[in-house]
């Protein structure tokens, strides 16, 4: 049993609701203690991770019990994180509409599979966040990439991960798929 100093229900809420949630209930805990954020957004795995990883605090795992995730976060001394940074290189749904034709753009779509498939742009590749690590090297490092999540906050901290990892040409979408008027695919159809 582990051991929580402080629960957060963010059950029934997508992205990016658990991470604002799990974000706001942080401050208020003291370092050393367990924040428990519990979701059903499958998302909210990767999403938790990633973000407590580009913030210094401690992912500790999440347990699946009954549809529910349940994050564990360890809230860090404030010498051991790090200031939430922004991706500073963004481009708008409109400019990236421009840019679909272009032979020397990659739209790179970090939402879950569901989400990839009920709807997204034409010859978006689709690599969840939370398996960006590991197919990094399915990615052209000789194109730009525009990174599209739902809203912007999955696509931000993908964008971060790509810039760290040597891809020097990355570009969040915003405010990504929740607002976009463009052309539609989808696995449904």
């Amino acid at each position: 049993m582990i051991k929580v100093d402080m629960t957060v229900d963010a059950k029934g809420l997508s992205c990016p609701m658990p991470i604002v949630r799990t974000k706001k209930a942080i401050n208020e805990l003291q370092p050393g203690q367990v924040l428990e954020v519990q979701a059903t957004d499958k998302g909210s795995k990767a999403d938790i991770k990633a973000w407590a990883e580009s913030t210094g605090h401690q992912y500790l795992g999440t347990i699946e019990e009954n549809g529910v995730l349940k994050h564990y976060i360890r809230k860090s001394a404030e010498n051991e994180t790090r200031k939430e940074t922004t991706f500073p290189h963004v481009v708008s749904n409109e400019e990236l509409q421009e840019k679909l034709h272009d032979p020397d753009s990659f739209v790179l779509d970090v939402r879950e599979p569901a989400e990839y498939a009920f709807g997204h742009i034409p010859g978006a590749v689709s690599i969840p966040l939370g398996e960006l690590e590991n197919r990094m090297a399915e990615l052209p490092k000789d194109k730009t990439i525009y990174v599209v999540c739902r809203t912007g906050t999955r696509s931000d901290l993908a964008a971060q991960k790509l810039a760290e990892k040597g891809f020097d040409r990355v570009r969040n979408v915003i405010p990504g798929m929740s607002q976009w008027n463009g052309p539609l695919d989808s696995a449904q159809s």
